[in-house]
């Protein structure tokens, strides 16, 4: 049985800059909006330095609502020790029982920042993959030993295992990300790709999940940016220079997997990807406003749901 549509909005950065009210209210108008979680991206030095480390929204974000989603998407596991990350996926579980996502990706859109981590960028596929072997064992309660050309472990255990497992979503469009995904995930996390490749990725996952003795349900998702205004233009303009600021790069990179305008066009625009698969989605809306952005999410979730 499939799982069901849900719709997940980042907080964005603002919130942190926020007082601990303030906060609150923002985290309480998306919940009363009915929207199912929140995600985080997770970066060390991000380009010109900036970011937020991922554990560490999540474990605020969990005591801020009880009863809320909360989704790392994605934290950069390459660029920590497996062990350590364990014992914070195992802590932020115990915080928030049934609530929190891991969802695990390369990074790569800045090398540097890989770099000054003290890790050979060439290497954050096979290192991901070595950690996420130790990460999954550690969370099923298992005493792990492991040996790779990255991790020397022997008799390493994190107890108490979370009490309800904690789903693993694996992000990145390359093939390597949806053979990763097959192998260690419960579903694959998407970004920038057609709704025609993701259904083919889709497959390919069932495909790599069958060869490993796997049988995880699929909770395939898309993480994207969403322009949102009063009309078509005022939308596009909201996410493209959102998106600029960001990554840095002229919005023409992104406009084809991009939609922007009012909720029914966003729903409309997200729809295919239903079709393909797509089980959850993360937008980050560029709005006005954040009640404004708030509400178009809301309804796009509606609308989705309702299309079922």
């Amino acid at each position: 049985m499939l799982p069901p549509i849900r719709v997940g909005v980042t907080t964005g950065l603002w919130i942190w800059r926020e007082s601990l009210a303030e906060r609150r209210v923002a985290i309480d108008r998306i919940a009363e909006a009915g929207i199912d979680h929140v995600f985080f991206a997770d970066h060390v030095s991000f380009h010109d330095g900036s970011g937020k480390d991922g554990m560490v929204q999540a474990t605020a974000i969990a005591n801020l609502h009880d009863q809320l989603g909360i989704y790392a998407g994605v934290y950069l596991l390459a660029l920590r020790h497996p062990v350590t990350v364990a014992r914070q996926i195992c802590d932020v579980a115990q915080m928030a029982p049934g609530r929190f996502t891991f969802g695990v990706g390369v990074g790569g859109e800045d090398r540097h920042e890989v770099e000054i981590c003290g890790i050979d960028p060439s290497t954050r596929g096979r290192r991901t993959d070595a950690a996420l072997d130790v990460v999954t064992r550690l969370m099923a309660g298992e005493t792990v030993d492991h040996e790779s050309e990255f991790f020397s472990i022997e008799q390493a255990s994190v107890i108490p295992a979370p009490a309800t497992r904690v789903p693993i979503m694996i992000g990145g469009r390359s093939g390597a990300a949806i053979a990763r995904a097959g192998r260690f995930g419960d579903g694959w996390l998407a970004a920038w790709v057609s709704s025609r490749r993701f259904a083919q990725a889709v497959a390919a996952f069932d495909e790599q999940s069958a060869a490993a003795n796997r049988s995880p349900v699929g909770d395939h998702g898309l993480q994207i940016w969403v322009g949102v205004g009063s009309d078509r233009d005022t939308a596009r303009q909201n996410v493209a220079a959102g998106m600029e600021g960001f990554y840095k790069v002229p919005f023409a990179a992104f406009e084809k997997y991009t939609p922007w305008g009012t909720a029914a066009e966003i729903a409309e625009w997200l729809a295919p990807y239903v079709d393909a698969g797509c089980r959850h989605f993360n937008l980050t809306p560029c709005a006005d406003s954040e009640e404004e952005a708030i509400e178009t999410i809301a309804e796009v979730r509606r609308l989705l749901l309702a299309s079922e």
